[in-house]
């Protein structure tokens, strides 16, 4: 066996030993998240940290659950992903088709525009103000419309189509087929890596949505996840999780609500990612390169 190929099955070992350990960093903490969510309150007042509780409770999920706030606000957000996506997918993909094409003549006067708002953008006040003044104050398209189109996504998908070879929209047109056709009927099938890719990055930042929330939301009946995420933090850390908070049982400890409401918070995301992984890296990588 030759040194180069000693040298490569060393290189392989190496990689997988730190990508394994990369990999590990970034689940444990995840673990410790379920776990100590259903850990009794016995063994997560004797163990400062938790990988595989020994006895299963949960306390903590009754307890975020006895009220209907936590299932309103998941299905609040739920709403506002499911919706501002799919609102974001649809105007993303019918601004970056004809961008995308040389022919459309103020192509290149709103690339510009496009990329200044990547760089200077209005600011806080500027965007409440606009809001405001639409009447969309505690309303939920105050969450789904200021961010209904991403610059950076939106370049991406321009790229994605630009790699459509254009002699397909040349058959096409001979065949009579119009402007809308073709891009429904032609490039959304020819672009679908491009499209999951774009539809996770939206439901991700849709799902994470708190800051908006916060700015235009007021009637705590109207908050997503995230900011009841927040609110029960906050209580659990000032340590105001009642004492025997469920009838005839012991107290909970703050830190195990926590755990709960994270748990329930991040888990429908994670559920939603292994349909959508085998797109991911492809569309990113073809999208992002301007071929």
């Amino acid at each position: 066996m030759t040194n180069k190929r000693w040298g490569n099955y060393l290189f392989d070992g190496i990689n997988i030993i730190l990508l394994s350990l990369f990999a590990l960093i970034t689940v444990v903490p995840f673990i410790h998240v379920i776990s100590s969510s259903f850990a009794s309150v016995a063994e997560y007042n004797s163990r400062s940290f938790l990988l595989f509780p020994t006895e299963f409770s949960l306390k903590a999920y009754a307890y975020i659950f006895t009220t209907n706030a936590l299932p309103k606000s998941l299905g609040i957000t739920v709403f506002i992903t499911v919706v501002g996506t799919l609102t974001s997918l649809l105007l993303t993909t019918l601004f970056a088709y004809p961008l995308s094409r040389n022919r459309f003549h103020f192509r290149r006067t709103l690339m510009f525009l496009i990329v200044v708002t990547m760089i200077f953008q209005g600011g806080m006040i500027p965007d409440y103000l606009v809001v405001k003044e639409l009447g969309l104050l505690n309303s939920y398209w105050s969450l789904i419309l200021p961010r209904a189109i991403i610059a950076f996504y939106l370049i991406i998908m321009i790229n994605f189509f630009k790699n459509i070879p254009e002699e397909l929209e040349e058959s096409a047109k001979i065949d009579g087929c119009g402007d809308l056709r073709m891009l429904f009927r032609i490039i959304i099938p020819l672009s679908m890596p491009a499209i999951a890719t774009l539809t996770l990055f939206y439901a991700v930042l849709q799902w994470n949505t708190y800051m908006h929330a916060v700015l235009y939301i007021n009637d705590t009946e109207r908050w997503p996840i995230q900011v009841l995420l927040r609110q029960i933090v906050m209580v659990s850390q000032a340590g105001f999780v009642e004492q025997g908070s469920i009838a005839g049982e012991s107290a909970i400890p703050p830190e195990t609500v926590k755990m709960a409401v994270i748990t329930v918070a991040t888990m429908p995301i994670l559920v939603v990612y292994p349909f959508l992984q085998k797109y991911f890296a492809k569309g990113a990588l073809v999208g992002s390169v301007k071929g």
